[in-house]
């Protein structure tokens, strides 16, 4: 009830209330994809949370994906395959939180597949979260990721000025407490990315009040949140931008400097090539010797490309 709707999330929400009145008939699978912090678990958890008021004889079970690989691993470990199907394909609503996280898993996806059609094929809903859409899930088994496209896809993207105020106020309200207007403003403008970030910074002031028995004014505040808003400034170099390009792929360091043509490699090292020049301004003679002493000529093909693609986007 107290979940705050704004232009950030109106499609996750929509989609989930639908989803609530009517699973496993609209929308199915609905995949939720957004940032850390910015409520997806929330929206998953709420999800069920109705399916179970409304329908009390249906089945729910909300999941983190770890979670299910780990029922997997441990179904195969002591042979219990058929037991770990069967309890999984009489479910009425499954939902799985942080899919991502079943990239690279062969054995973990091949059982998520088999148990989706059997869910899907009987009008059971599937719900599913994560930090990216499908498409940016590498190392995901192709016909899971046009299963996850199949439905529909809503994303929660960064919460505007007024959306935040407003989270703050509800969550205020929540607690029992009240701030000064600027006070408000003033968290809603330095943190920008995180609702649960916004909720961490209101609780430092609703323990400074209940310690120092006074409301903090906004000198106080900004002395309050300093250590939370101040993160040290990283450097960055050429190896950090590897290693967070290949983190993000799923993929080895190794794999972006071999001179592999497949198709999942090169797109990511195109994509490092134009983080080396566009970032750090490294020179595409340095850039091409960065990866396996490839030809200058491949690092401006490469930053060119990418270049081309995020001005047509």
């Amino acid at each position: 009830d107290s979940f705050v709707v704004g232009p950030f999330n109106e499609l996750p929400h929509a989609a989930a209330i639908a989803v609530s009145k009517n699973p496993g008939f609209v929308y199915n699978p609905l995949f939720i994809y957004g940032g850390v912090g910015l409520g997806k678990t929330h929206v998953l958890q709420a999800i069920g949370n109705e399916a179970v008021k409304n329908f009390k004889k249906k089945k729910v079970k909300y999941v983190p994906s770890e979670k299910f690989t780990s029922e997997v691993v441990s179904a195969i470990r002591n042979h219990q395959m058929e037991p770990f199907k069967s309890k999984y394909r009489t479910i009425d609503v499954l939902i799985i939180d942080d899919i991502q996280f079943l990239a690279g898993k062969e054995k973990t996806q091949e059982e998520f597949f088999h148990i989706f059609n059997v869910l899907y094929e009987n009008n059971k809903q599937i719900i599913l979260s994560s930090d990216r859409p499908p498409k940016a899930i590498h190392a995901l088994a192709e016909r899971l990721r046009s299963r996850f496209e199949g439905g529909m896809i809503a994303d929660i993207s960064i919460p505007d000025f007024e959306t935040r105020m407003a989270i703050l106020k509800t969550k205020a309200q929540e607690k029992k407490v009240d701030f000064s207007e600027e006070v408000y403003q003033y968290i809603a403008s330095v943190i920008q990315k995180n609702i649960r970030e916004l909720e961490g910074a209101l609780n430092r002031l609703i323990i400074y009040q209940k310690l120092n028995n006074q409301k903090p004014d906004l000198e106080i505040t900004k002395t309050l949140l300093k250590n939370l808003l101040s993160s040290p400034t990283k450097i960055t170099t050429p190896k950090k931008i590897i290693q967070m390009v290949a983190e993000f792929y799923d993929l080895k360091e190794k794999d972006l400097l071999t001179s592999s043509r497949k198709k999942e490699i090169v797109r990511p090292r195109q994509i490092a090539m134009y983080l080396l020049r566009e970032e750090l301004k490294n020179s595409f003679p340095f850039i091409g010797r960065r990866f396996n002493g490839k030809d200058h000529t491949t690092a401006i093909h490469s930053y060119r490309k990418v270049l081309k693609e995020l001005e047509k986007n």
